[in-house]
Parts: structure tokens; C-alpha cells; sequence
């Protein structure tokens, strides 16, 4: 995965006016309540996590448990930021981990980020709607916020980058991160998957080529895509940075995308596409390049 302290290095300066990660409405209380979007984010925020913690040798299993004594919490902030954070109290008490929490809580305010309605006490508590609430922060502060394309907000700078990547594809026309058959086009076309007429197999493709050519962990199970009429925005934009990083990340890998597309526009029924797409990522490395970036 990406390292983001390597690209995302600016904070947000006082009176600097508002940035996307100020705007009140970006995380929304009533839409975390629904539990088919809380299950997507669950999912989605959790692989994610973990992406970024795996390079510390470690993991979590439940993401409202396991932040609880804010530990592992002030760790991931130091991976994904390449910076210390104050060291962190070993006690077992709740005060302890309400004070690790906390430690946690200002580092990411210091990065500009309001943290509206969510508090070291409830993190340790266990609520999950506070502790999802307060991982889509994080990933909008360090994987999304400097996204940008043509001077655009993050999301919109996201947004145009899917649209730029299928855009010589003809019927896919992506308009936002709800509507499933553009996500599923999206997704299949930016990692040059053969296009069936089964979305679940097409899902299935592009997540499999995408963690092991990428490093992309699964965040999503395609059921929960398509057996959804609006996916969860918060987590298709999770999963979709990730790919963004990727991809605009190393040279090669673009290189190979685009040269890969136009194979796919010229036969998709290649039966050795598979094994060229495996020929091409070895020749220019795209996943050490990845990996080093």
C-alpha cells in the first residue's frame, strides 16, 4: 500500500479557509445508522486499517474493540503520517486509555481535522457509529483530502479521475460512488479486467488482480455491491482512493493499465490475457514498484 505521509505532507493553515475535511456534512450521523451502510463501512474501514498497521506487524479484528485503549489507534496515525505521536500510557485503567485516546484525537485535529460530536469517552466505550465515524476522518485526512485533479475538491478529484479512466470505454458513464454498474465498470476497467456480463464475476476480477498485483487488500465482497441499490459512499471512496494512490503512485503501473486497455479493446477474448497481464506486471515491476513507493 501507499505510504500517504510520503505525498500528503501539507496541513491545513490557520484561516486558510475551509477545506473538504471541514465541511460539516461530510460524516453524517443518520447515514451511519442505517446497518447495511454501517456493515459496508465496518468492512471497508477495517481492511483499510489494516492495511496501514500491517507494516507494524500487527492487526485488528473488531474496529470498535480494538481502538478501545487507543494503542493501536496512536500507531496507525504514526504509519499512515510518518510521524511520533506522544508516548503512549501501558496502563489498563479507563483513564489510561481515555488519555491514549485523546493523544490520538489531538493529533488529527492538529491536521486541520474537526472532529464534530466525537470524544476519547465514547471511543472507549466501544461505539461503533463514533469509532467509524472517526475512521472516515482519518482516511479523509490522509487518503483523500489532497486528492485532486484539474484544482477540484478531493471528492470531485476522485470522482474525475474514475471518470478519466473509463472514459474511452463506451456505456460506462460514472456519476457518482452510488451507482453499482458504473462502480463495477469502474473497478474492472482501471485494473483492465475482461468485462463479462456477470457483475459479481467482474467484481470478483478486479478485487483478485488488484490485491495481488497492486497490493489492494479486499475491502468490499462484491455481493455487498451488488446485492445493494446505494452502496455506502464512504466506503467505495475508501476503496477507490486506494486504487488512485496506486495507480498515480508509480508510472509503470499506469503504463501498464493503458497498455493492457487497448489489448482489451482490440480482443477481450483473449484466453492468454490473464498470463499477459502476469507477463507484463513482472517486466516492469509494477508491484515492487508499489511496494517501495
Amino acid at each position: 500500500m501507499v505510504d500517504y505521509h510520503a505525498t500528503n505532507n501539507q496541513q491545513s493553515s490557520p484561516g486558510g479557509g475551509q477545506t473538504y475535511m471541514e465541511q460539516p456534512d461530510e460524516w453524517d450521523r443518520d447515514l451511519l445508522l442505517d446497518p447495511a451502510w454501517e456493515r459496508q463501512q465496518r468492512k471497508t474501514f477495517t481492511a483499510w486499517c489494516n492495511s496501514h498497521l500491517r507494516k507494524s506487524g500487527t492487526q485488528i479484528d473488531n474496529i470498535e474493540e480494538d481502538f478501545r485503549d487507543g494503542l493501536k489507534l496512536m500507531l496507525l496515525l504514526e504509519v499512515i503520517s510518518g510521524e511520533r505521536l506522544p508516548k503512549p500510557e501501558r496502563g489498563k485503567m479507563r483513564v489510561h486509555k481515555i488519555n491514549n485516546v485523546n493523544k490520538a484525537l489531538d493529533f488529527i485535529a492538529s491536521k486541520g481535522v474537526k472532529l464534530v460530536s466525537i470524544g476519547a469517552e465514547e471511543i472507549v466505550d466501544g461505539n461503533a457509529k463514533m469509532t467509524l465515524g472517526m475512521i472516515w476522518t482519518i482516511i479523509l485526512r490522509f487518503a483523500i483530502q489532497d486528492i485532486s485533479v484539474e484544482e477540484t475538491s478531493a471528492k470531485e478529484g476522485l470522482l474525475l479521475w474514475c471518470q478519466r479512466k473509463t472514459a474511452p470505454y463506451k456505456n460506462v458513464n460514472v456519476q457518482n460512488f452510488h451507482i453499482r454498474a458504473c462502480l463495477v465498470t469502474c473497478l474492472s476497467v482501471c485494473l483492465s479486467v475482461c468485462l463479462q456480463d456477470d457483475p459479481i464475476t467482474n467484481l470478483n476480477n478486479a478485487f483478485e488482480v488488484a490485491e495481488k498485483y497492486l497490493d489492494i487488500p479486499k475491502m468490499l465482497d462484491a455481493e455487498d455491491i451488488v446485492g445493494t441499490v446505494r452502496p455506502d459512499e464512504k466506503a467505495i471512496m475508501t476503496y477507490v482512493s486506494s486504487f488512485y494512490h496506486a495507480f498515480s503512485g508509480a508510472q509503470k503501473a499506469e503504463t501498464a493499465a493503458n497498455r493492457i486497455c487497448k489489448v482489451l479493446a482490440v480482443n477481450q477474448e483473449n484466453e492468454n490475457l490473464m498470463e499477459d497481464y502476469e507477463k507484463l506486471a513482472s517486466d516492469v515491476s509494477v508491484d515492487r514498484a508499489l511496494m517501495e513507493y
